[in-house]
Order: structure tokens, then C-alpha cells, then sequence
């Protein structure tokens, strides 16, 4: 029995020291930074940037509310409001374009021949190649007042004078659903490989029409892949920054650009910590949400 015990206790102590280097990195670049973060949301901004080591509430207090310079009045920040706001609007349209485009491209792709799906997945992959910056600078050319389509458009005859796209809500979501539509793609695409078609078949055979199969039959077992090609576009859509950025130019700010910006040019860390934390925040309510969905499904089913 004790020899028992100490066998255990070394595969314990062997099993530790095998996973010791995995925990000190994510110690080291995960923990620690976001303590750090926690802990710069609750100072005192500092005169020029950084933070003075004094205990203060302002920070989370300026995420939603802004108080009067005048009368000292407290009402909601109505631009961080409006950011906040688009920032989940833009996020979900995002989302819902990408599965749009992405699930009939998944099945596309899934119902060619074996030896045709890996270059189909080729063509799919090949944005990943290049750097996002690349990419959205490629949608800017597309869409540009003097872009490939204003001036196919013109050329037509459709218009007289160029359409102005670019630092709109309108460009902002476009740049987002290229960037992140081969992420809606290749989870649903997964899914969708495994379906048993014989499934749908059947459907068929008891005289279910092309919709009822589709909602019944189909979209049930690809369900997993939808909902992770949801989130996967979803949460970095939320934090986007570049994109934004670009295709924005500073008109159609999101919250990661609110956040660079209160490291930046704003010079108020506790408040671009607390902003951060925030994000954070609506990520994890998102990744939440997700496993209840995954975890009740077989479940339900």
C-alpha cells in the first residue's frame, strides 16, 4: 500500500513538473497582465499618462456615466454609450453576414468531390496568409471613392459621381465580414463533413419538403459548428481594432479604439483598463452563453 501511495505521488509530482512550463507562461502573460489591468482600473490617472498609486473609482465610474464640468450633474456618457452600442451592433451584424455567406459556402465546399475540398479550403485559407492590416487595406482599394467599384460603377453609367463608402458604419462592417468570414466558414464546413446525408435523404423519402429537411433534419446537426463559427467571428469582431480603424477613420470608432485611445492620446489608463475590462467582460458573458448552447444541446436532443 505505501509502495501504491508513492508511485502515485511521483506520477503526481512528475505529471506537475511535465506541466510546470505550460502554468509559468500562462502566469506570466495572461495572469500577471491582467491583474495588472484589474489593478490600473481602480488608480488614479497620472498627469502625463500612467497612473498615480492612489485607490480610485473614477475609472469604472467614467465607463458609463460623465459627470457635469459646469453644475457637477452625473448622467450617462452618451459617447460611450454610442460606441458601446455599435460596437455590438456592428459586432452582431458581422456575425450574421458571415453566417449568411459562410454556411452556403460550407456546404458547397462539403458536398464536392473528396480530391475538390482541399482546394476549395485552399482558397478559403489564403486570406490568413497575409497580415489583417493587408486585408483591410485590400477592402479600402475595393470600396474607396476612387476604389474598383465606384469606378466599374461610373463606367456603367449606374452613376454620376462617386459613392462615398469609405469612414462609414457601412465600410466599417464590410472591412469586419471579409476579415472574418473564413472563420464562420471552416467550423460550419467541419460540421457539415460529418452529416450523414443519408439522414437527409430519409427526410425526403417520408415527403419532407426542402425547408422542413433543412430545419429539421440539417441545420440541428450542424447547429455545433454554427454556434462556433458564432462566437469565433463574434469575439474578435467585438475587439476589433485595425479594421475599425481603417475603414472607420476615426468616425466610426469602436471599443478598441476607445481603449488605445485612453492609453494614448487620452492619458487616462484607469479608464482604458476598466474599458478593457469591460470588453473582457461582454467576451466572457459571449463564451458563456456559448457552452450552455453546446452543452444543452445533445441534451434537448
Amino acid at each position: 500500500m505505501l509502495a501504491k501511495d508513492h508511485a502515485m505521488r511521483s506520477d503526481t509530482r512528475r505529471r506537475w513538473g511535465l506541466a510546470l512550463p505550460a502554468v509559468i507562461i500562462i502566469t506570466l502573460f495572461s495572469i500577471l497582465p491582467l491583474v495588472v489591468v484589474i489593478a490600473y482600473s481602480f488608480l488614479t490617472p497620472g498627469d502625463f499618462g500612467g497612473v498615480k498609486w492612489m485607490l480610485s473609482f473614477d475609472g469604472w465610474f467614467s465607463v458609463l456615466f460623465e459627470r457635469d464640468i459646469f453644475d457637477d450633474t452625473v448622467s450617462l456618457s452618451s459617447a460611450h454609450m454610442t460606441i458601446l452600442g455599435r460596437s455590438v451592433a456592428l459586432s452582431l451584424a458581422t456575425t450574421l453576414i458571415t453566417l449568411i455567406l459562410g454556411v452556403p459556402t460550407a456546404w458547397f465546399i462539403a458536398t464536392r468531390p473528396a480530391g475538390q475540398r482541399a482546394f476549395w479550403l485552399f482558397l478559403i485559407t489564403i486570406p490568413f496568409w497575409t497580415n489583417l492590416l493587408v486585408r483591410t487595406i485590400a477592402v479600402q482599394e475595393m470600396i474607396r471613392a476612387d476604389g474598383v467599384f465606384n469606378r466599374i460603377l461610373l463606367g456603367l453609367g449606374v452613376i454620376d459621381a462617386p459613392i462615398q463608402i469609405m469612414f462609414t458604419n457601412f465600410a466599417v462592417l464590410m472591412g469586419m465580414a471579409y476579415v472574418f468570414l473564413p472563420l464562420m466558414v471552416l467550423p460550419v464546413y467541419s460540421a457539415i463533413e460529418k452529416f450523414d446525408f443519408r439522414l437527409a435523404e430519409a427526410g425526403y423519402d417520408l415527403y419532407a419538403s426542402r425547408f422542413y429537411c433543412l430545419r429539421k433534419v440539417i441545420l440541428p446537426m450542424v447547429r455545433p459548428g454554427i454556434i462556433a463559427g458564432s462566437i469565433l467571428v463574434f469575439v474578435p469582431a467585438l475587439g476589433a481594432y485595425v479594421t475599425p480603424r481603417i475603414m472607420g477613420g476615426g468616425k466610426s470608432m469602436m471599443l478598441g479604439n476607445l481603449i488605445e485611445m485612453q492609453f494614448g492620446q487620452g492619458r487616462n489608463w484607469p479608464l482604458g483598463a476598466a474599458l478593457a475590462l469591460t470588453l473582457t467582460a461582454l467576451v466572457l458573458v459571449a463564451l458563456i452563453w456559448y457552452t450552455r448552447l453546446t452543452a444543452g444541446g445533445p441534451r434537448r436532443g
